[in-house]
């Protein structure tokens, strides 16, 4: 299968198969081959040599009961069991390194391919999905694809040799003596297909109740403030209760299912069936007591499968059920393209929208038929009620968003066929809401150009009038931003995001209403520092302050995803109502 479309991508060491979650796991694994077939060696062989030993014993009661007592034979067959357990214990080591290797390599690959498929979503996707959803996937889903290899695969492919080793020495010491081993195999798979069957859609309630779990906890940590303010945590803690009472209870099925695992009652009546059959053969005169001693300690061998069974068949249940919600997220549609191929050429910051029309997913339109043309170098302010679209309308430019109709144009190339990355790099946004990562200032202020000097990231602090209040930190530009910049006054997160666009030098620059938290102390200094990055760039300001407005060379009214005036804003004024009531209002 081919591998979803992505707005970005970096080549992954190898496809994979996105079918289902268990080839799709398993083409991870088998890109490890050497190590798998190490893993499946030490696996037969460490069951192989593990039947020495009731052999050896056999052998030994024999020796002993024989009259005369060979007792002269029991020291070569002590040597041969030491030697063989010795090496089995080699092998077994093999065994369990090898897939402990897979496990923790598979675990690697499997979050990379997660990690870039969720950088190349779109905007759209990650809007409504839900962050705790996301996290518990990335986290928990991929931790039990790991254990899907080890222990489970490990222990499941380890005790299938259990069952074949008794299937083939039962009958050297009497051809019917293959009927226990094999009632129990045929029985053993018919109850393992039935417990599996049974098991899956109880594991997949598990790791979904989990997904809820966390998603519920992650939105209450975010919103702490909101949850406070509200004296909301009581109804917050029995909302988790909820949700941890329902993960509680797909646990305690899982646990029930496993609990009436029917091989563990097949196993006794096998022993029994098999001691009665090898006492009959003796009593005939067909096994002495050695062959009877050896062949129930090979029947000994069934008890790895049937209790490892117990444990490993739930882990690789859980860990398909881990791979079945990784999968979902990876495979989920999406529209943007990274178009590598597409056009890479510099940006000269002239924008035209050509009967532009939006509506996200299952939704209304939020934006229709709009059109205007801006030259490259222009200043533009939008302006409009809440809810008009202007935040969605920007973000159609750099293809946050794909229009639903129409065409967005950049330097006359529709952004879908520019090269995205390209693309954004000509284009810098400055949100409402701004976000700053748990790093120093310094990195925060370079995170579009990684490497800047700190020449270079000094001026642009100074430009956006940043440099000052930032000198007072203890530690200057090395100070270490709180979680999403908690640390800093709403002012001052605006001025590092202001100084973060200056340092990429875009050709279109995007204020989206992003002076609002700024204080009338340091307003005027802040639109002088906008007026100078403005000059040579195609600016897009999206605000209600009367005095950025004034001089922008063009003014847009949005009025309910409409574009209902354009002009400046003496003409404007004049003749647009809705611009008026902008003001009035």
């Amino acid at each position: 299968m081919e591998q979803t479309i992505a707005e970005f991508s970096i080549p992954l060491k190898f496809k994979t198969d996105r079918r289902g979650p268990a080839r799709w796991v398993f083409s991870h694994a088998w890109h490890h081959w050497p190590v798998v077939l190490v893993a499946l060696f030490g696996a037969f062989c460490n069951a192989a040599l593990a039947s020495v030993a009731p052999i050896m014993v056999g052998q030994a009661f024999n020796a002993i009961l024989s009259n005369p007592p060979q007792v002269s034979r029991l020291l070569p067959y002590a040597l041969i069991l030491v030697a063989s357990q010795v090496l089995r214990g080699i092998l077994q080591f093999g065994r369990n390194f090898g897939f402990e290797l897979i496990a923790q390599r598979v675990e690697r690959d499997v979050r990379d391919e997660l990690y870039t498929s969720l950088l190349g979503k779109s905007m759209t996707f990650h809007s409504l999905q839900m962050v705790g959803e996301t996290m518990a996937r990335a986290t928990n889903d991929v931790r039990e694809v790991n254990f899907l290899f080890s222990p489970g695969v490990n222990m499941v492919v380890g005790s299938l040799n259990f069952l074949i080793v008794p299937l083939i020495v039962a009958p050297t010491y009497y051809p019917s003596l293959v009927l226990a081993p094999s009632l129990f195999v045929v029985f053993y798979f018919f109850a393992l297909r039935t417990y599996l069957r049974t098991l899956s859609p109880i594991t997949d309630e598990v790791r979904r109740s989990f997904g809820q779990l966390n998603t519920r906890l992650a939105e209450a940590l975010d919103g702490i403030e909101t949850v406070k303010g509200s004296t909301q945590e009581a109804a917050e803690v029995k909302r988790f209760q909820t949700n941890a009472r329902r993960y509680r209870d797909a646990m305690v099925r899982q646990g029930n299912v496993e609990a009436r695992f029917l091989p563990l009652l097949l196993l006794s009546v096998t022993y029994a069936i098999g001691l009665f059959h090898a006492l009959l053969l003796y009593q005939h005169g067909t096994l002495n007591v050695g062959q009877v001693v050896a062949y129930f300690g090979i029947l000994l061998m069934l008890d790895f499968p049937t209790f490892t069974s117990l444990f490993a068949y739930s882990r690789i249940s859980s860990g398909l059920a881990g791979a079945r919600r990784i999968l979902d997220l990876m495979n989920r549609e999406n529209n943007l393209d990274q178009n590598s191929a597409g056009y890479t050429g510099p940006m000269r910051g002239e924008i035209e929208f050509r009967d532009v029309s939006f509506a996200y997913p299952g939704g209304e339109r939020v934006l229709e038929h709009i059109a205007f043309k801006i030259k490259p170098g222009d200043t533009v302010a939008i302006v409009g009620q809440t809810g008009a679209g202007k935040t969605t309308l920007v973000k159609l430019i750099n293809r946050t968003y794909d229009v639903t109709a129409g065409q967005v144009l950049v330097d006359g190339v529709d952004v879908r066929d520019w090269n995205l990355e390209s693309l954004r790099r000509g284009i810098s946004i400055i949100e409402q809401d701004i976000f700053l990562f748990s790093r120093s200032v310094r990195d925060n202020i370079a995170f579009g150009q990684p490497g800047s000097s700190t020449s270079t990231i000094r001026h642009a602090a100074e430009s956006a009038q940043a440099d000052e209040f930032i000198q007072t930190f203890a530690e200057g530009y090395e100070t270490i931003i709180g979680d999403r910049g908690v640390t800093l006054s709403g002012g001052q997160r605006q001025r590092l995001a202001l100084a973060r666009a200056f340092l990429t030098d875009p050709r279109v620059l995007i204020l989206d209403d992003s002076t609002s938290a700024i204080d009338s102390a340091t307003e005027d200094k802040i639109q002088r520092a906008i007026y100078t990055a403005a000059k040579g760039r195609t600016t897009f300001i999206i605000t209600h302050r009367l005095s950025q407005i004034r001089w922008a060379d063009l003014i847009l009214v949005l009025r309910k995803g409409r574009l209902s005036a354009i002009g400046d804003h003496n003409t404007l004024f004049q003749s647009s109502e809705s611009y008026r009531r902008i003001f009035s209002g």
